[in-house]
């Protein structure tokens, strides 16, 4: 029921900023977890950062201090503020959410993706 939509994302230059959105369509985004994965070539996905419904945030350890997610419900949107980037940051960022409804069902999706290209 919940659909996603990056933005955001391009080249920019090592040691430099972006941020990146991720709109929601639905009723129910306050009741839900956000989380930010990325993916290079050849590499597996990995989780870069979530938030829970609540607020509470966690991050990986090449995001922590360099990366910051947050979440605005009124506007039903997600965001990933990525600064003192590195080469090796580069990939293509997805945005997923999860719900964990009252009668035991878990409910995921995922966003179309936003390449993000650090280099100089």
């Amino acid at each position: 029921q919940v659909q996603l939509v990056e933005s955001g994302g391009g080249l920019v230059q090592p040691g430099g900023s972006l941020r990146l959105s991720c709109a929601a369509s639905g009723s129910i985004f306050s009741m839900i977890a956000m989380g930010w994965y990325r993916q290079a070539p050849g590499k597996q996905r990995e989780l870069v950062a979530s938030i829970t419904s609540g607020g509470g945030t966690q991050y990986a350890d090449a995001a922590k201090g360099r990366f910051t997610i947050s979440r605005d419900n009124a506007k039903n949107t997600a965001y990933l503020q990525m600064s003192s980037l590195k080469p090796e940051d580069t990939a293509v960022y997805i945005c997923n959410y999860r719900w964990e409804t009252s009668w035991g069902k878990q409910l995921d999706d995922w966003g179309q993706g936003t390449q993000v290209t650090v280099s100089s």
